[in-house]
């Protein structure tokens, strides 16, 4: 951009010092060479300014267009990272439940273990 910017400063000014050189040159009254440079360089100013103001408009829309898919990229990127922790939640869960099953499985075992060994102990000391 600053390249581009360049060029056409370095164009508008050697357009300008041409075009004042020529008037200064040509045969004409001083006052009519005076209205003519002052008329080109008006011209020249205003034509800066409408390209200037169409470089903002483009910049703003650029900017806004950049800042859109930034934010886009961005929501998309957290809902990838919502439904990851939504599946490991889910998945965290289902563990949990399967060890809290192992681990009642395991105590109705070992208590029924428990209750037979002591009803075997019980039926053998009655029966001594």
């Amino acid at each position: 951009m600053k390249d581009q910017t360049r060029v056409i400063a370095a164009l508008l000014i050697g357009a300008a010092a041409g075009a004042a050189l020529g008037l200064l040159l040509a045969p004409e009254k001083g006052e009519t060479v005076r209205e003519g440079i002052a008329d080109y360089i008006n011209d020249l100013i205003d034509a800066a300014k409408t390209k200037a103001q169409s470089t903002t408009s483009d910049l703003k829309e650029y900017g806004s267009n950049a800042y859109d898919k930034a934010k886009s990229k961005f929501s998309g990127a957290v809902n990838n990272v919502s439904d990851y922790k939504d599946s490991a939640v889910d998945v965290a869960k289902a563990e949990v439940n399967n060890a809290a099953d192992d681990a009642r499985n395991q105590y109705n075992g070992v208590k029924a273990k428990a209750k037979s060994t002591a009803n075997d102990w019980n039926n053998s000391i009655q029966n001594s």
